[in-house]
């Protein structure tokens, strides 16, 4: 029997409303727009990672007093050689290690025979019981040599309220916002972060997070999305079978 045939035995005829057609478009269209934009963030963290895996095994380059192109160094093995100065170290807030609050410890290292400095990331410290008492930071004097990642930090920020504000140097950021240290500091400074090797003896906790850490998640929610715009059209269509 011909689907027409089927459709007058059943008594339904196929009459979709323009309007709710018009609507089921519009919510499809922001459906998968929500869903490319899950989707591209899944793509970003896996490239990030691949990045990572092929630059990661690459002999160390030596961080010098010239200024390096960031994007030339991500996620390659450095070494450097200076002397940690602590009169603007600061503390990234907001930093969770094993579901413990904590900061991470950014540390700014005078490249020997330069003025130019180069932030490092030593790692993660837990927080006192009263927030507002900062830990203490051990930090050796003399010459160093260390090693680790060049790290290319963000540049847009998720803030909490607004930073503390005061002529004086902050001793706690809420992000590690390099171009914020870069305007605020009377020396040339590294585009990039040094992302201390697990086995420096002058760091903290460094169990560093995968630039994929948690992609998986990010196209879960893409295929959601994407599962949605489909029901918005499979609703309309449905409804759109009225009695004749």
């Amino acid at each position: 029997m011909c689907a027409g045939a089927k459709a007058a035995t059943s008594g339904r005829r196929f009459r979709p409303s323009v309007w709710g057609g018009a609507l089921a478009l519009i919510v499809a269209a922001g459906c998968v727009q929500l869903g490319n934009w899950q989707h591209s963030k899944f793509d970003r963290k896996q490239t990030a990672q691949d990045l990572l895996d092929s630059r990661g095994t690459d002999a160390p380059l030596k961080l010098g007093a010239s200024l390096v192109d960031a994007e030339t160094l991500r996620f390659r093995p450095v070494v450097v050689r200076g002397q940690f100065e602590t009169d603007r170290q600061f503390l990234v807030d907001n930093r969770v290690h094993r579901e413990q609050a904590g900061y991470h410890v950014i540390t700014p290292l005078r490249i020997e025979g330069s003025d130019m400095r180069v932030l490092v990331n030593r790692g993660w410290i837990p927080a006192s019981a009263r927030h507002a008492d900062l830990p203490e930071v051990t930090t050796p004097a003399g010459p160093l040599e260390l090693g680790g990642i060049a790290v290319v930090p963000g540049s847009r920020f998720f803030t909490l309220g607004t930073e503390a504000a005061g002529s004086g140097w902050q001793p706690v950021w809420q992000n590690l916002d390099l171009t914020r240290f870069a305007g605020q500091a009377p020396y040339p400074v590294q585009p990039v972060i040094l992302q201390l090797a697990a086995s420096s003896p002058v760091g903290f906790v460094r169990e560093w997070p995968r630039p994929d850490q948690r992609a998986e998640r990010h196209l879960s929610y893409a295929w959601q999305w994407y599962g949605f715009a489909a029901s918005a059209l499979l609703i309309w269509f449905a409804l759109g079978w009225r009695r004749a």
